[in-house]
C-alpha cells in the first residue's frame, strides 16, 4: 500500500470545524483507519470512528479502485488539538488479534491546532444620514495583517492595518441596508465577526394594482427584502382578516419566508374588487403594503371586438347608401 494524498496540518478556532483527507493505493485495495494522539504527555494513540466525541466526528470512506477517506470534526474544542494519523494496510492479517501482520500499517500524520476564539464586540449606529458598523477584538489573537468587510460574497472594504478595531460606514438609513455583514480579520486562522442590521419588515407589493377577469383566479403578491426574515404574514380587506372571512373557501394564502401570495378563486366583481393589505411581522416590528384589485367583466374582452364590428357595419352601410344614390345617374350599357 502507498499514499497518493496525505492529510495536511491545519490551524482552527474553537467552534469551527476541520476536515482531513487521505488517499491510498494498493492491490488488494487497502483499508484506511484514523488514529489520534492528544497533546497531553501521557496520552497514547487511540482509534477514531464515525460518531466519536459525542457524534462530532464523521468518517466517510470509499473503496473503489483505490481507498479514500475523509474525517470531519465539528464544533472544535481545545481538546481536539493533537496529531491525527491516517493508517493504511492491505495485509489480510492486518486486524487479526493474535497473528502479527507481515506488512506493517503505513502512516501519514497531520497536526491540528485549535486556538481559543477571541471575543469580538460588534456595534451598529445610525448618525446624521450614515450607518456605522464596528468590530473590536479582545483577548489573545495572532498577528492581524488587515481587514475586510463583507455582505454575503461581496467585499465592501479592504485595508492592511493591524488594529483590533475596524469600522465600515454607509450613506443612508438602516432600513436601506438591513442584512448580515461580516468583519474579517486577516489572521491565521481567519477570524470573523458578524454584524446584523435588523429592522422591522419593509413590505413591498410586486404590483400595486392587479387585474383579473370575472370567474378567473386572482393572484396578489407581497415581499419583504429586509432582515431579519418575516415570522408571520397576514392579509386584510376592509379591516378584516382574509382568513376570518373565508367562509366560501375562495381565499388561499401561501407564505414562505420573505414572500406571501393571496389567491382568490372564481373572482366576483362586486365582492372582490378593492384594496387588500398584506401585513408582515418579525421580532423588530411589523410593516404592510396595499394591492388594489380590479375585476373585469367576462365581456370586457369582447368590447373592442364589438366596437370594430360596429365600425365595419357603419362603413358598409355608408358605402351601400352612397352606391344606391349614385346608381340612377349612371347610363345603362
Amino acid at each position: 500500500a502507498g499514499f497518493i494524498k496525505s492529510p495536511l496540518s491545519q490551524k482552527r478556532l474553537t467552534q469551527d470545524s476541520v476536515e482531513l483527507y487521505c488517499e491510498a493505493i494498493g492491490n488488494p485495495i487497502p483499508e484506511i483507519q484514523w488514529w489520534f494522539e492528544g497533546n497531553d504527555p501521557n496520552e497514547t494513540y487511540a482509534q477514531l470512528w464515525d460518531g466519536a466525541r459525542q457524534d462530532r466526528v464523521k468518517i466517510n470512506a470509499t473503496y473503489n479502485l483505490h481507498s479514500t477517506s475523509t474525517i470531519y470534526i465539528a464544533n472544535l474544542t481545545s481538546d481536539d488539538s493533537g496529531m491525527y494519523e491516517c493508517r493504511a494496510s492491505n495485509d489480510p492479517d492486518r486486524n487479526h488479534l493474535s497473528k502479527s501482520p507481515k506488512v506493517k500499517w503505513i502512516r501519514s500524520q497531520a497536526n491540528v491546532f485549535v486556538i481559543e476564539r477571541p471575543d469580538i464586540k460588534t456595534h451598529v449606529a445610525e448618525d446624521s444620514g450614515k450607518v456605522v458598523l464596528t468590530c473590536n477584538m479582545s483577548g489573545p489573537y495572532s498577528t492581524i495583517k488587515g481587514h475586510e468587510w463583507m455582505h454575503g460574497d461581496k467585499v465592501l472594504q479592504k485595508d492592511e492595518t493591524d488594529s483590533a478595531f475596524t469600522s465600515y460606514t454607509m450613506e443612508g438609513k438602516m432600513e436601506e441596508h438591513s442584512g448580515m455583514y461580516e468583519c474579517v480579520y486577516k489572521t491565521n486562522p481567519e477570524i470573523r465577526g458578524q454584524v446584523n442590521i435588523s429592522v422591522a419588515p419593509q413590505v413591498m407589493a410586486y404590483k400595486k394594482s392587479e387585474h383579473g377577469n370575472e370567474g378567473d383566479t386572482g393572484v396578489l403578491t407581497c415581499k419583504n427584502p429586509s432582515f431579519p426574515p418575516v415570522t408571520t404574514w397576514s392579509w386584510y380587506k376592509n379591516g378584516q382578516g382574509v382568513s376570518a372571512v373565508n367562509a366560501s373557501g375562495r381565499y388561499i394564502i401561501k407564505s414562505s419566508g420573505n414572500k406571501t401570495e393571496l389567491r382568490i378563486l372564481k373572482l366576483n366583481i362586486e365582492e372582490d374588487t378593492g384594496d387588500y393589505h398584506c401585513n408582515a411581522t418579525n421580532s423588530y416590528g411589523s410593516g404592510d403594503a396595499t394591492v388594489n384589485l380590479r375585476v373585469r367583466s367576462r365581456l370586457a374582452a369582447l368590447w373592442p371586438f364589438l366596437g370594430i364590428v360596429a365600425e365595419v357595419l357603419v362603413l358598409v352601410t355608408i358605402i351601400f347608401i352612397y352606391e344606391k344614390r349614385r346608381k340612377p345617374d349612371e347610363v345603362p350599357d
